[in-house]
């Protein structure tokens, strides 16, 4: 195989590669390219099992990708596994920005992707929208800035999906509660850890992802995290992957709550909710 196509999938869609600007025309790839087919597609290999387990469990899949941007996520898994399955199963893509969204349901129309569909919506709004179905299998957040990453947290558990699949992207609300509360709490040493401005950042992005899988646990889903790709394509590659197995909810619970508390980020109690 050539070296321009040696990370191309066998069965992958030339022609939507194409479409994605991730081939040329005449099937070239450039190096930013190629990173990110080689993302998505690294990605693919952690959900595809997840795919497989629901369908062997029932007739169709649901999966719904929020801050879905030009959908490169969901048409890779739709053209590698949802297009094979000839059933009901269903990809939704919940993007802000209104171009994006009809760009992706024109190619979807025009590639005969009949199963995908494009919602413009925030992550919070698609919570409560009646297009969605009261259920979804699994949800999906691939670099969702910010907050919109616990949206899709929020709408995954309001959802009861089996498998929830995100890759934080930057996150600076919990730095920014860490920082104005600094002053308060200078006594306790283990403010050492954020004293510093760069250290406050790092340090309140790696708390949210903590309080992340905290949040999960304490609402019965196993959670394991790794990474997606290597350092030397992202820093924020943190993969996080929880299965819902209902599992004991009460120190999971008490664990986020006292490291909400001994942070001072009691404000922040609403954002990590956990089960009462």
């Amino acid at each position: 195989m050539s070296s321009k196509t040696y990370e191309i999938a066998p069965n992958q869609s030339i022609e939507l590669l194409k479409e994605l600007h991730i081939l040329t025309r005449d099937g070239k790839m450039n190096q930013d390219s190629r990173r990110k087919l080689k993302q998505v597609n690294h990605l693919f290999q952690f959900i595809e099992p997840l795919l497989a387990d629901l369908k062997s469990t029932q007739d169709s899949v649901t999966l719904v990708d929020h801050g879905a941007g030009k959908s490169y996520l969901g048409f890779i898994l739709y053209d590698l596994f949802f297009k094979e399955q000839c059933d009901r199963s269903h990809i939704y893509g919940i993007e802000t920005r209104e171009e994006l969204v009809a760009r992706s349901t024109e190619l979807a129309a025009r590639l005969g992707f009949e199963g995908m569909s494009f919602l413009n919506l925030s992550v919070a709004d698609s919570i409560h929208s009646s297009v969605l179905p009261p259920t979804i299998d699994i949800v999906t957040a691939l670099h969702a800035c910010d907050t919109a990453t616990d949206d899709a947290i929020r709408f995954a558990l309001h959802k009861h999906a089996k498998y929830i699949v995100v890759v934080p992207c930057c996150q600076a609300e919990v730095a920014g509660v860490l920082r104005r509360n600094k002053s308060r709490s200078l006594g306790d040493a283990l403010t050492e850890i954020w004293r510093h401005p760069l250290h406050t950042r790092e340090f309140g992005s790696q708390i949210t992802n903590v309080l992340r899988c905290l949040q999960l646990e304490a609402h019965g889903y196993h959670v394991s995290v790794t990474e997606l790709v290597g350092w030397e394509h992202s820093m924020k590659n943190e993969l996080i992957i929880a299965q819902y197995k209902d599992l004991p909810r009460r120190k999971p619970t008490e664990r986020l709550n006292e490291v909400i508390d001994r942070l001072g980020l009691a404000e922040l109690h609403e954002r990590f909710f956990a089960p009462a």
